[in-house]
Formats: C-alpha cells, structure tokens, sequence
C-alpha cells in the first residue's frame, strides 16, 4: 500500500487501556503454554496496531511540522504514551512471571525477556507526568528547529537548506554561511539553554525518583544497554583518543595544506575537503534515487526486491521542504511490514549517503518484518547502525553514478570522514555523561564543558570566536539526539568502529563481505549486539584490537590514495 493511502486514527486511551489489561490477565490466567501463546500474539498484533497510528503521525507531522492536525495528533501522543507505558509495564510484568516463561524463551529467545527486565526499571506511574513534560519539551527543540527562517544572500533558508553554502568552495561565502547559521542560533540561545536546561532536570529527577543516583544508569536502562557497560564506553573513549585522534589530526593537518591553510583551522575551513570543493552528487533528487535502484538491483536479489518495494509505495520523502522537520530518519510501519524513510536532500555528499545509510536501516528492517514479537524486528541502536553505515560501503563500485568526476574525492572523503566522525560522536557521548553527573551545572558551565572536550577530541579546531555559536563552546545545541535521545550517539561510534570493518573485507573480496553481511543482518534483534557481533565472524569494538586494526589500515589506504590532479 501506497504511503498516502495508509489510514490514521487517533488511539481511543481507554479502548487501549481496557485491551491491555484483558489480554494481561488473560495471560496470567492461561493454563497451557499454548493458551498464553495465544494471548502473547494477539498482543503483538494489538501493540503493533497501535504503534502504527503513533509512528503514521510522527511521520506526518515531521514532513510538515506547520500541518496542525498532526501538531495536535503529536501533543496528544506526547500525552498518552507515558499511559500506553504504565499498561505495558503491566504486560510485561505478567509476561516475566508466567509460568511458561521457559517454553518463551525457548520459542522466541531470552533477549524480548531481558530488554523487559531493563524496561520495568524505567517506568512508575508516578513518573507519568514528568514523562509528559520530556516529550513536550523534545517536541519543543524539533519545532524551534524546523522553524528556523536564515536570511543568506538576499533569500530565506531553512538549517538544512542552508547546509551545501556552509561547504562552498568559495572562502567568504562558506564563512558568511557559518555565521549566518551561527547568528539564528545565538538569536534563539536564550531558548535552547532554556528547553534543554529542563531537560536534564527533568530526567535526573526521574531517575532519583527510581531510585538511581542522577540519570545515567536510566538513560543506559532507556537504551537497553544490555551487553556493555558505562566503563565499557569508557575504556572505548580511551581507545578513540589514543589511537582515532591522532589519525583524524594527521588528515586535517593534509587538508590544511591542500587549501592552503594555517593549521588549525575555523570551523568553517575544515568543512572543505578540497579547494575545488567538496564531492557533491551528479544528478537530480529523482536521479540519485534512480541510480540508487540501479545499486541495490545489482547489489542482490533481496536488495533489488526491497528498494523496489519502496519506491513503488511511496516510502521515501527526501526533498528539504519549509516547515519539513530537520535531519533524517528510518522507522517501520507495523500494520504495513514496511519501513520509511525521513530525509532531506540538499545537493550534498548526504544525499547519497541517505540513500545508502538510511535504507541500510529500511532493507534490514524489511528482511526481519515477519518477526514475532516485534520487539525482534530490530535489534539495539548500535546494532541498527552497524546496518546503515556498512552500507554506505558497499556502494562504493556504483560510486562513479552517484557522483561522476567527484568519484575519487568521494573515495577520499568518506574514508577520512568515517575516522573523523568517531572522535566527534565520542565526544558527544562522553558530553552528556559530564551533563547527567552535573545536572546542577549552568548553561554557561556547559558550553566550556564542550569547549574544554574539543580540546580532546578535535584539536583540529580554532576556537578563536569568529563563527558565532560554534567557536564558542556552544555547537553542541545543533546535535538533536543530545535533547532527543540522550546517550544515542555512542550508538553510531561503536557502529561506525564495525563499518569500518566491513570496509576492509569489501577491499580484500567484496562477496565473501557481503556474506558477512547478511549474516549479521538476517539476525534482526534476536541477539544482543556482542553476539550478533560474533555469529558474524566480526570483531567487538571494545577494547583495544578493533580501533587499532581498522586505524591501521585505514591509514594505510589513505596514505597510496593518488589525489594526484585533485586539489
């Protein structure tokens, strides 16, 4: 079915509320494996039911945030999802103390029973209306967001429509870019200190209130962190700075001379790769979409069915419209047993990247859509993302149709850009951790936090002032997840690790990679990620070994690349 014919309905509450707890006593008085099995799938399908509506109205209401019928949709859901999880946790309960809780595990796996164990931790009634608060104010951040106007050269741009200027090989506009964007985000910094400031109270008093010391242990509760620890990230961050940071310094240290360029550099310099400019697609949005049909017809059998499937029903909107929310996204239509994808295309290396990264996502969740439960469609964010980001590598032989003769900039880019990426997205993480062991601190406090974490992460930076925003601790703000989702961005750091591991098999055999590949994707969420990992044949990314190996030979790579006649 065609995405615009896909029907929505507003949840009756109480219809759920009285649905949730039939099928939970049914449970509890089932007197056979086979009965409570019963009830077990029909609660499957009614959650799944639900989650459609809730997932067709966020995905409504992202493609036009000014629509106001689905603005009034998502303030009512803000509202009854915190309800929807007192009545779950009640499911859950029962479904962890059934007496035919090994015949489950036995048909369906352990890890459904364990994500539950981590999700009774995260809720108590008395949280619901704090819970309706964090949703108001998340909802809040992507509005001010989404409604950013930017005056630039005589017209009005959106952030996202704005992004290809802040890369322009053109030297006073690429800065006039940053600062413009700079300038809307100190214009509104009043009310992002103000929301996110809120935010970390918010969510340290959740998690005081049940029973933690501050937020973090929660927020690795709310992640289902279930095969690594807060000291395992640690050690992690270690490895980035020890053996990461001083690749991605030696890349921006070539770069600075290929442009000529005292090292470090602004904020503004270190977006352009290449004086000639930065690779960019060669063709339209309809274009990129069709050479990315021609990737995944060629790529596989499976591939080819599933881009197919989305293309004919509708499920990409990637044109950066006003009103259209920031960034991008994949979710999954349960009702439907199809994913979507949420983007926005700005004539940018990202729009391909979307194509790949994105629907990495899309085609893992197409080939685990008859899973049962649906909790093992897909598995933990950093095992989503091991997904997408491998993808973006397998599409390197089509390379040349996405962008021509920018093709070897590409090559060039992505790599360095995949090493860069990690330091930025572990700082991100090890960010937050000081913000939820401080929620006392002040908005100033925090932006020198992000400051001082530069420093580390990415000596590569000038932080001189001359960008507004950006040079002054403050460019944190534009990172959603950190008011979104805290504590997803690790996610992408651990995944981007593993990627970079398909990358080298990719380059030794291509076929025996992707064999790899689907090995890990067929899995869907049925094992927690150091297993998924593992049954695989591929290497965790924590500890030392990993970071060092894909270091090495990334460096290795980089260092014979010809840029010979690339500037």
């Amino acid at each position: 079915m065609k995405f615009s014919e896909m029907i929505y309905e507003r949840p009756d509450m109480e219809e759920v509320k009285a649905t949730l707890t039939s099928l939970t006593e049914a449970l509890k008085e089932a007197g056979s494996y086979e009965e409570a099995k019963k009830v077990f799938l029909e609660e499957d399908t009614y959650v799944k039911h639900i989650h459609t509506f809730m997932t067709l109205a966020e995905i409504r209401h992202t493609i036009d945030t000014r629509d106001e019928f689905y603005d009034e949709e998502i303030r009512f859901i803000d509202g009854a999802t915190p309800v929807f999880a007192q009545y779950m946790k009640n499911w859950n309960e029962a479904l962890l103390n059934s007496p035919f809780r090994p015949q489950f595990e036995e048909e369906y796996g352990n890890l459904i029973f364990i994500n539950m164990e981590m999700e009774t931790k995260t809720f108590d009634p008395a949280l619901i209306p704090t819970l309706q608060e964090e949703n108001e104010l998340t909802t809040a951040y992507e509005k001010l967001i989404a409604s950013a106007q930017i005056p630039f050269e005589g017209e009005v741009y959106t952030l996202s429509q704005l992004t290809p200027f802040k890369s322009d090989a053109d030297d006073e506009r690429r800065l006039a870019a940053w600062k413009a964007e700079g300038q809307w985000y100190k214009e509104h910094q009043e009310e992002l200190d103000g929301i996110y400031d809120k935010l970390v109270k918010v969510r340290d008093g959740m998690g005081r209130k049940l029973g933690y010391d501050g937020y973090t242990q929660l927020g690795y509760y709310r992640m289902k962190r279930n095969c690594y620890t807060k000291e395992d990230v640690e050690k992690f961050r270690d490895a980035v700075v020890k053996y990461l940071v001083p690749v991605a310094d030696g890349i921006y240290r070539e770069q600075a001379a290929r442009l000529g360029k005292e090292y470090p550099m602004s904020f503004a310099d270190n977006a352009l790769e290449f004086r000639s400019g930065n690779p960019r697609p060669c063709g339209t949005a309809d274009e990129i979409l069709a050479h990315g049909k021609k990737f995944y017809d060629e790529l596989s059998p499976e591939t080819s069915e599933f881009f197919n499937m989305m293309l004919d029903n509708e499920l990409l909107d990637v044109l950066s419209k006003k009103g259209k929310a920031g960034g991008g996204y994949c979710t999954s239509i349960g009702d439907y047993e199809v994913p979507f994808i949420f983007a926005n295309f700005n004539g940018t290396q990202h729009d391909v990247e979307v194509v790949t990264h994105e629907a990495g996502h899309a085609f893992a969740g197409w080939m685990n859509r008859k899973r049962v439960p649906m909790e093992t469609i897909w598995p933990g964010m950093e095992s989503c993302e091991v997904h997408s980001m491998s993808m973006e590598f397998f599409a390197w032989p089509w390379a040349e149709g996405f962008f021509g003769e920018d093709t070897q900039k590409f090559y060039y880019s992505h790599l360095s850009g995949a090493l860069c990426f990690i330091p930025y997205g572990t700082m991100v993480d090890h960010f937050q951790h000081i913000v939820y062991e401080r929620p006392e601190m002040t908005p100033a406090e925090r932006h020198g936090v992000w400051k001082e974490l530069l420093g580390i992460y990415m000596p590569w930076m000038k932080l001189d002032g001359e960008i507004p925003f950006y040079a002054e601790g403050e460019g944190w703000q534009r990172q959603s997840h950190i008011y979104m989702n805290p504590f997803y961005y690790i996610d992408y750091c651990l995944a981007q690790t593993v990627a970079l591991q398909f990358w080298a098999m990719i380059e030794k055999d291509k076929e025996d990679a992707w064999k790899h590949y689907m090995a890990y994707t067929v899995q869907g969420g049925s094992r927690v990620f150091t297993e998924l990992l593992a049954n695989a044949g591929l290497t965790s990314p924590f500890g030392d070994e990993c970071l060092r190996e894909v270091c090495g030979a990334a460096r290795s790579w980089l260092s014979q690349f010809d840029l010979g006649g690339i500037c």
